[in-house]
């Protein structure tokens, strides 16, 4: 068979006829990709995901229904027990009785009295044994929520380094393009080429290094975000602008920081007004006080655990008569006092952790007021906007810094080292005004449970300062 034979012009024509299947396939793949948008993860999205779908507060709400388990056992009465018992029957099959005796049978019930004089201090113990639970609940959805926020905020200064590294790392990049095209023209030393190289090279390996940070913070944050979010490509929605926090105690018409600063002065008095009845860390020692009180009560009335009262029928000789009896023990020999001691030293050690407790929440709402005062005083100056930009004034400084020192190196006026610090020092400030700001925000939050409020509900805000939210 001849074979066929194509000039060059038809085997090109050919193979770009035969490859536009393909490429129209990778077009259409790399268009997919493109539609898929990044997920938008805020710091409210992942609240939510921890109230939803956290399998620890999941494990935690489990154990709050164990505790409700033992409260139904509590309140429910012991069974009566019956008994059917034969007398006087012969042992064999057509056996004689001696002479007067008849066959007797008794059909009786008993029913045991101490659960009916226990039972009011067992439900006591079980129901507040289901309260403390029900505050340990609460006591880690608090906890989680607030590792779930350090994660949050962790993952977006992780973002705001690595986007302030890859930044700086392009600006000298730019300082060694242009010294590489003096050099070239033969208007400056080398030393100023090979002194921008080495710190474009060691700036690229300092944004390699952030990078990694932020693949672990957003790996670590990923273990709050239930579901498809866990796994989906998402991006960090992050706040610009310090959070402003208002709660009951907080007076109409007045500021977050100027509120911070009352609250901080009588932080006892507060956690004595709102803490004492919110705060779940209290709620559960005040409860497992209770619980040890009912416990004690009931070792008490264990000194006559074997009460029993029998009501019966017997039948003999035709007749049938009443059975009526109560067992009594004899409390001659105290065998509970050691229960009863115990019972008393557990209620006296629930008493001394309520105590320990309440100093611990009263310092706790201390060091809150006054750090999230001091961190919102510190972020609200950092992120005070002029009329000029709705940039930070101090962001924006940064940046006329950097500017002005490029500027006058290249007129010759500053050396390379001013330039290379001006570069360092831009991303410093920046480093250092999200530090602030994500610090700021988790002293609020932080704020929030100290004061007993639920950390996934509360209602946060910005100040009116903000140019709005960046994705990351």
């Amino acid at each position: 068979m001849p074979l066929l034979r194509c000039d060059p012009t038809t085997l090109a024509v050919c193979s770009v006829l035969m490859t536009m299947p393909l490429i129209a396939l990778r077009a259409q793949a790399a268009a997919d990709r493109s539609s898929q948008a990044p997920l938008p993860i805020s710091l409210q999205a992942v609240m939510d995901s921890v109230r939803l779908r956290s399998p620890l507060l999941d494990a935690a709400r489990a154990r709050a229904r164990v505790a409700r388990g033992a409260r139904t056992t509590a309140g429910a009465l012991e069974n009566p027990m019956l008994m059917y018992q034969l007398e006087n029957v012969p042992f064999q099959r057509g056996g004689r009785l001696a002479m007067g005796m008849m066959p007797e049978y008794m059909t009786s019930a008993s029913l045991p009295l101490a659960p009916l004089y226990q039972r009011g201090a067992r439900v006591a113990q079980a129901d507040a044994s289901v309260r403390a639970a029900d505050a340990d609940t609460r006591v880690a959805a608090q906890r989680i929520a607030l590792d779930a926020a350090r994660a949050f905020y962790r993952a977006a200064l992780a973002a705001v380094v690595t986007d302030a590294a890859d930044n700086v790392v392009l600006w000298l990049d730019s300082v060694v393009t242009y010294n590489r095209n003096r050099v070239t023209q033969g208007v400056t030393a080398e030393s100023d080429l090979i002194r921008s190289e080495l710190e474009r090279d060691r700036a690229t390996a300092d944004a390699g290094l952030q990078s990694a940070e932020l693949a672990r913070a957003r790996a670590d944050l990923s273990i709050y975000l239930g579901g498809s979010a866990a796994s989906a490509a998402w991006q960090l929605i992050l706040d610009d602008a310090p959070l402003m926090f208002k709660s009951g105690a907080t007076t109409a018409g007045v500021d977050s920081a100027t509120s911070m600063r009352m609250a901080g002065t009588n932080a006892d008095s507060a956690l004595a007004a709102t803490g004492r009845s919110r705060r779940p860390d209290l709620l559960a020692a005040r409860e497992r006080v209770a619980a040890a009180a009912a416990g004690a009560s009931i070792e008490q009335r264990m000194r006559l655990s074997d009460l029993n009262a029998m009501f019966g029928v017997k039948r003999s000789g035709g007749g049938n008569t009443m059975l009526a009896g109560v067992s009594v023990p004899l409390p001659i020999l105290n065998r509970n006092g050691g229960g009863v001691q115990s019972a008393s030293a557990a209620r006296d050690a629930a008493a001394f952790d309520l105590l320990a407790t309440e100093r611990a929440a009263a310092a706790d709402l201390r060091g809150a007021e006054e750090a999230a005062r001091i961190l919102t005083e510190r972020a609200t100056s950092l992120a005070r906007r002029d009329s000029a930009t709705s940039d930070a004034a101090y962001l924006r400084r940064a940046d006329q810094a950097r500017s002005i020192a490029l500027g006058a190196y290249r007129e010759g006026a500053v050396p390379l080292l001013q330039v290379l610090d001006a570069a360092r020092a831009w991303g410093e400030a920046r480093v250092a005004y999200f530090r602030t700001l994500y610090a700021q925000h988790e002293a609020v939050l932080a704020l929030v449970a100290a004061r007993g409020g639920d950390v996934t509900t509360a209602p946060l805000t910005l100040m009116p300062l903000s140019s709005g939210r960046t994705p990351r």
